[in-house]
């Protein structure tokens, strides 16, 4: 018998701040986030979270920690847990979070930056990560402004199918905006996905992961700040030799840049979320993926972004034997 597919989830959850238009955290959104998720038939293997906090005051100020030195992901978990308990289940999920930046005022941390990813420990096994060095991928177009900048990173992960042991990567990533201190962003009516930052860094994103995954299957997904039909995007799909999944399946014309909003600030809409592949993946469908605004999703006013959900196939996929060549043994989440 093949072995069963897989299915991945990519969502910006905002900080869970949405219900106070990101000014600050709430539980509510951790709860409605973690029972959309848990609610998913069959649950994803691979959730992967952009704009997750460690502990700062807008983290805490409205939701305040159950325990000394909880961080965001980790009241997030305590409401995953809570959902499944509920359902009368157990919860499959362990949680690795990278760190991104941090904006302080003197020794007090106004919020920070950060990324996470859950694993279905059921269906994989984690052979290695990055979560103490994660790769980072800023361009500072402004030297003398570079510590004031959002750093921009990419996780990394490299899974193995408990089925069958077939190894894969999943690389996590959020591009920064468009940078307006270059003559281009002033020259373009669109600005998403022209930045001349965004394609140095959709480089050393390119590189980063062709040279850590080898010959091996990956996926990168996250908030690429870019639309369809964008330099970023033409940049990744043709140079980069990415796949975009939901091309793959149909679901979008990449060739439109508005055809499918994935996130919504007032009355504008934009394709800014992706999951794209590299060789040796196949994409099946992206069931339950739903554009910014319709009310018909269970994400939908969760943030202000809409999950990619799809459930892909391992073609080609070697069992393992030994790592690559400079990854190194298995490393446990701290």
């Amino acid at each position: 018998m093949s072995p069963s597919p897989l299915r991945i989830v990519t969502y910006n959850v905002r900080y869970f701040g949405h219900m106070l238009r990101g000014l600050a955290s709430t539980v509510g959104p951790k709860r409605r986030v973690a029972a959309a998720l848990a609610s998913l038939d069959p649950l994803p293997d691979v959730v992967c979270l952009q704009e997750v906090e460690t502990s700062s005051l807008r983290s805490n100020i409205a939701d305040r920690p159950k325990t000394p030195g909880e961080t965001q992901l980790t009241a997030f978990m305590g409401r995953m847990v809570e959902t499944f308990d509920m359902l009368g289940r157990e919860m499959p999920y362990e949680a690795f979070y990278f760190r991104a930046h941090r904006y302080k005022l003197g020794e007090l941390s106004l919020y920070t930056t950060g990324l996470a990813v859950l694993v279905n420990t059921r269906r994989l096994e984690v052979a290695t990560h990055n979560v103490d060095a994660p790769q980072a991928i800023t361009h500072h177009h402004v030297q003398r402004l570079k510590d004031r900048k959002q750093s921009r990173i990419c996780a990394h992960m490299r899974l193995l199918r408990r089925e069958d042991r077939h190894p894969f990567h999943i690389f996590n990533t959020h591009l920064s905006l468009p940078t307006p201190f270059a003559r281009e962003f002033w020259a373009t009516r669109d600005k998403m996905g022209c930045g001349i930052n965004q394609l140095h860094e959709a480089r050393k994103l390119t590189e980063f992961m062709q040279t850590l995954s080898g010959d091996e299957p990956y996926i990168v997904c996250g908030d690429f700040n870019s639309p369809p039909a964008s330099p970023v995007f033409r940049y990744l799909t043709t140079d980069g030799h990415l796949t975009c999944a939901q091309a793959a399946v149909g679901q979008i014309d990449p060739n439109l840049s508005r055809g499918f909003p994935t996130a919504g600030f007032m009355h504008m809409r934009m394709h800014l979320d992706h999951v794209f592949s590299g060789a040796g993946v196949r994409w099946l469908d992206t069931q339950e993926t739903a554009p910014f605004g319709d009310p018909r999703s269970r994400f939908h006013g969760l943030s202000d972004h809409m999950p990619i959900i799809a459930r892909f196939a391992l073609d080609g996929a070697r069992p393992l034997i030994t790592p690559p060549p400079g990854l190194g043994g298995p490393v446990l989440s701290p």
